[in-house]
């Protein structure tokens, strides 16, 4: 498949099934337990296919990996169309630590399968950070945000968040390091 040419209608079918499987496999976190032949199975396609549209495990893993970015990048986009500046921004760091609590086996696959593809990973974060950053500097200008701290910072956060995933009580402490970023982003009065 090139960037210029689209895939037929069931060539794309067959992508977004197994896709769509992985990410179901992947948040169970049962990946590791098949074959990658036998995914095809569970897909239910055949294995000419799934190597077709993705020869190696990681190749699929990138796939699920940018759509989970997508996903949460266009999440982004809608909360700041039709939010407050403000709660846009609260709203998504919200959503994160959901979407970290709620997908614990989909972040340990795809962290496991991407280790050695940074290039991807580093993709994905920059346009996550370009989401956030978007979120931020619309804060900014509504003057609801201080104009001293960016996006950078609150990456930063949502990573610690999700790194300390495995800690006792880790969701009461995501939601109050979430308040705490939130109140600390306030212009001082």
């Amino acid at each position: 498949m090139t960037a210029d040419k689209p895939l037929r209608a069931d060539a794309q079918r067959n992508r977004d099934v197994l896709i769509a499987k992985a990410r179901e496999v992947f948040d169970a976190g049962d990946f590791f337990d098949l074959r990658f032949d036998d995914f095809a199975r569970l897909a239910g396609v055949g294995t000419g296919t799934l190597y077709r549209h993705f020869p190696t495990r990681e190749a699929l893993a990138e796939a699920v990996y940018h759509g989970e970015v997508a996903a949460l990048c266009d999440r982004a986009r809608r909360l700041q169309a039709t939010l407050p500046a403000a709660e846009a921004l609260a709203t998504f760091l919200r959503g994160m630590v959901d979407h970290i609590d709620a997908h614990e086996g989909l972040a340990r696959t795809l962290a496991t399968l991407m280790a050695d593809r940074s290039g991807a990973l580093a993709e994905g974060g920059r346009a996550l950070e370009r989401a956030v950053t978007d979120l931020v500097a619309a804060a900014v200008r509504d003057g609801t945000v201080r104009d001293d701290v960016d996006a950078g910072a609150v990456m930063m956060v949502l990573h610690g968040i999700s790194a300390a995933h495995d800690r006792p009580g880790w969701r009461a402490e995501a939601d109050d390091v979430i308040t705490l970023v939130l109140d600390g982003l306030r212009p001082p009065l």
